[in-house]
Order: C-alpha cells, then structure tokens, then sequence
C-alpha cells in the first residue's frame, strides 16, 4: 500500500501541477470545506476574526496551508515514504540540505513520546486547536479543570520517572538534557521533589561552574566563543569530583564568574551513600561528558516540548514554534531582550542543538513531555504584543508575522492565577514558585 502511494505521489510530481493561490471572503471558503467535507477547517477558523481566507487550489481541489507552497509539484520532487509501526514516515530534505533526503534513522523513543502525548490530548478530549477553544469559550472554570488535567499529567509522569530512578538502587547521577526553552530547569526542581518522596536526597551540580577560563574557551567558525560546545567545559574535573562525591570524599564544585570569565573557588561538598546528583545542561546525554563514570551509575533524562496538538488534519504545529515562543516571552520578562533579538539570535541556537543534542536524544532511558496543550493560549498575551514590535525592515519581521499568524488560531486565556507556581510554563511567564 506504501508503494502505491509513493507511485500516485510520483505521478503528481510528474504533471507539474501548478499550485495557485487565492483569497475568498470567509463564508466563501466555508462553502467550499463544507462541500468537500472539511468540518475541521471550518471549526479552525470559526475563531480566527481576518473576514478571508487564502486557499491553494490544485487540479480543481482546495485546501488551506499554514505555510507557503512551491510554485507547482514538480518542485516536491525528493521524498520517500518509510513504513513505521502502524503507519509511515514522510522523510524530505530540510534547510541544510535542500537537494537531497538526509539519512534516515528510526528513533522509537521520540516516537514512542508523541504517541504518548497523543493519548493525553485523547484524554483531555482534544484534537485540533478548535477543541481547546471550544473548552475556553465555556469559561473559566472549564479552563482550570484543563489547566489541572494538563498539569496533574506532567506531574504523574514525573512521579513515574522519580519512582523507576528509586527502584534502580545503584544509580548515582542523573542527567538531564534538552533543547533550548524545554523546561528542564522546572523539570530538575519538580523531579527533586519527587526523589525526595522516595526517601532520596538530590543534589544538583550545575554544568554552567565547569566552564573553562574565557582565553581557553574554544571559537566557532565565524570566532565567536562557542560556548556550546562540549570543549568549553572542563570535562575531566567534572568527572574527577563526580568519582571523588561517590567515594564519599569531599570535594570543591567550582564558581564560574560569567561576567570576568574566570573559574572562582567554589563551594565545599560531600554526599552520603543515599544520595544522588542532579546534573542539567545541554551535554547530559553525551557519553563523553561522563566517559569516566560507568553506565550503571547513570539515568538520562531527554526534556523537550514535543507538541502533538494540531491546527487540523493537514496543518502541524512545529514543536520548534512552542520553544520559540517561549523563549522570546522568558528573555523578554528576564533578560530584557526584545522578540527582534531572540528571533536573531535562534538560528544559533538551533545549530547548536543539532550538534551538541538531537544526535544524542535516544541515549536517554526516559524522555519528558513538557509542552500543555492550553500553554499557546496563555502564550499569546505575553508574545504577541512583543512580536508586532519587530521592525518590519528587519530580515526578522518574516518570522514574527509567520509566529502571529500561528497565534491568531488560539483564543487567549487570560485568568493565569489558575496556574500552577510549579507548572513548567511558569518558568517563561514568571510567579514560579522555584528560585532560577
């Protein structure tokens, strides 16, 4: 059945049909998605306020897309179907090689955590972005029943991984690791407490002290500090005072000071036999971070925010959107840093997580949901206000309007006392109850 989808995809490609694009008024479109059966589309924009709708039409057929098409098929030439578990994968080439398919790589622990999430939203009786606002339109005590199912889920969770830590009675370090503006801090915290409920006491080692004096500090390709490389830290004291802390001996845990660049003396620590370390940053999963301690000693964690929530049935919401838009709401309320600078800046950021983190994600003996599916629409209040501000001369202002455009579908919820101070989302939307 795959190679006979692949063949009639083929065969479209081969017509070079173009793909034209037009602008009818709402109820047009509505007219159309009801004629060829697309509730869903209309229940996606039933709350959007634009009175049009831009539609791409294709030998006679029309859909909506959340994006931009190619001028015709012929240009979608280099894909390949997979066949995986009970369905495929779609493999296509991505901005860092346009013109060929990557090498495909089956990765059944990501997988296995989207399905996971799926049967949340199954749970929470939610499908599309429709369903959320649907559940926002019956009011605020509708809202904080989602709010507390969504959060008593990811604590659940965290209660599992906290528990399948304890019963593995040699473990020693954990290690948590995740893309940028995943929650892993929040998640550090939380499962500390957890760990704690067992009868354990954690200890956390912060990576950040362990960076090498400025002047060693290797360059990246344009000379720039790079200080996300595994190479900025200074992994044999690392490994030297983790061995020494499971001897029970007393060490010194290094004080990094970001502002002259120099390695400080630290803080004095020793652990007992029943106590476990704590370690967050981007390298967690890498063995060579911790090529001195052996595997039995150690339990991974891979923290991202993996949302499965969707538009509708064609239209995907990018898990890298949610992590964006957290960032830029954080740094703005803690770094003071506008959406302009943030979005500059993410393209860095993400090459360095291709490098340093996505290669290592299936090491990891568990991995941790962190989005909520109600978090875009508390979101919104805080991003969109920050993203009409982007200069709409600035190469950045295509991206702001594209990260708008995705919060139009989402009614706001603005009541966020219902929030949780331990939620993840409190870490990007301030008033958590954990010290940072």
């Amino acid at each position: 059945e795959i190679k006979d989808l692949e063949k009639e995809m083929r065969s479209i490609v081969e017509k070079d049909e173009k793909f034209e694009k037009i602008t009818l008024y709402k109820y047009q479109a509505f007219e159309i998605f009801k004629k060829e059966g697309m509730e869903e589309k209309i229940n996606l924009f039933r709350y959007r306020k634009k009175k049009t709708i831009k539609l791409y039409k294709c030998e006679g057929f029309y859909d909506y897309l959340y994006g931009y098409m190619p001028p015709s098929t012929g240009y979608v030439d280099i894909f390949a179907l997979r066949p995986y578990d009970q369905g495929f994968v779609l493999v296509h080439p991505d901005t860092t090689c346009p013109d060929r398919l990557p090498a495909y790589k089956e990765l059944p622990k990501f997988s296995a955590i989207f399905l996971e999430y799926a049967r949340w939203l199954k749970i929470m009786d939610i499908e599309y972005v429709y369903d959320l606002n649907e559940i926002i339109t019956k009011g605020e005590r509708a809202v904080a029943s989602l709010i507390l199912l969504a959060e008593s889920l990811h604590e659940n969770k965290i209660s599992q991984i906290a528990n399948d830590i304890a019963r593995r009675k040699g473990t020693r370090l954990v290690l948590i690791a995740g893309p940028s503006s995943s929650g892993k801090t929040t998640f550090a915290k939380r499962l500390s407490v957890q760990l704690m409920v067992n009868g354990l006491r954690p200890v956390a080692i912060s990576l950040d002290d362990y960076f090498l004096d400025r002047e060693k500090t290797p360059r990246d390709e344009s000379g720039n500090y790079d200080f996300d490389s595994l190479e900025a830290l200074d992994v044999d004291l690392f490994n030297r005072n983790l061995l020494d802390l499971f001897e029970g001996k007393e060490v010194e845990i290094p004080r990094y000071d970001f502002k002259i660049g120099k390695r400080m003396k630290g803080r004095r620590l020793r652990i007992d036999k029943d106590q476990i370390v704590i370690v967050e940053g981007i390298h967690g999963l890498n063995e060579k971070l911790t090529e001195m301690i052996p595997r039995e000693l150690k339990y991974k964690i891979y923290v991202s925010a993996l949302t499965q929530l969707n538009l509708d049935n064609l239209n995907r919401i990018p898990t890298t959107d949610t992590r964006l838009i957290r960032r830029i709401v954080r740094d703005n309320k803690f770094r003071g840093y506008s959406a302009y600078e943030t979005i500059k800046m993410w393209p860095n950021v993400r090459r360095g997580e291709e490098r340093n983190i996505f290669p290592y994600q299936e090491e990891a003996d568990v991995m941790f949901n962190s989005a909520l599916v109600y978090e875009l629409s508390v979101l919104k209040i805080f991003a969109e206000p920050l993203l009409v501000q982007v200069p709409d001369n600035a190469p950045e202002f295509t991206e702001a309007l594209r990260l708008l455009k995705l919060l139009e579908y989402f009614l706001p919820i603005t009541n966020i006392e219902d929030i949780p101070s331990h939620s993840i989302l409190r870490e990007f939307i301030g008033r958590s109850i954990f010290k940072y």
